[in-house]
């Protein structure tokens, strides 16, 4: 019985957050007000205050096109898995040169059912036509992703930016960190240039 007791006990605590953990996530919405390197965004019911760590970055996505996404490039692409397990593009954002490796990797995301995330390079075939759309290859240190992209499909790209661009009204995506007792935390800000909705 003890041995019972114990064993549960054990799984109990496996199943919690060592404490001071922290957990990432992902907050999309609309900046109300930036006090200092405090950051409060307007979400779907609420307001978020996300505290923005010392030397935080800031990086607008403006709107790009397909020609620009030519072999060698590096990109991030969100995905939605169709019934016959291809994966359609949701949107695809374009990396400057000094942000090459960023996430890469494939793995699943919170766009879209089943939704995924592949970061990686523009593969030397660039992108193929099919009668779908337009197919990407994106390859990654462990492996490659076919991912079809139509004409329709967002396609940003991101430029260097500066505290300056979060002005109220911007649209925003910020990965932020959650502390144990719920704090908000980000060292980057996504911010939609002219108007611009970040679509990952």
């Amino acid at each position: 019985m003890k041995r019972v007791t114990l064993l549960l006990s054990l799984l109990a605590i496996s199943a919690v957050p060592a404490f001071g953990q922290e957990s990432t996530s992902r907050i999309r919405g609309t900046i109300v007000s930036v006090e200092g390197n405090l950051l409060t965004v307007a979400t779907a019911g609420e307001n978020r205050r996300i505290t923005l760590t010392d030397g935080f970055r800031v990086v607008s996505v403006v709107t790009s096109d397909l020609a620009k996404l030519v072999p060698g490039t590096f990109v991030g692409c969100a995905a939605s898995t169709e019934p016959d397990g291809s994966l359609r593009a949701i949107e695809v954002h374009i990396f400057p040169e000094a942000m090459r490796g960023t996430g890469e990797g494939h793995r699943p995301y919170d766009l879209g059912p089943q939704g995924t995330m592949t970061n990686g390079t523009v593969d030397t075939s660039g992108l193929v036509e099919s009668t779908t759309g337009h197919v990407l290859t994106l390859k990654y240190k462990d492996g490659e992703k076919k991912i079809i992209v139509s004409k329709d499909t967002p396609i940003v790209a991101y430029e260097a930016a500066d505290a300056k661009a979060l002005v109220p009204g911007a649209h925003v995506y910020v990965i932020v960190q959650r502390a144990a007792d719920g704090a908000l935390s980000a060292a980057r800000v996504n911010v939609g240039k002219n108007g611009l909705v970040p679509p990952m």
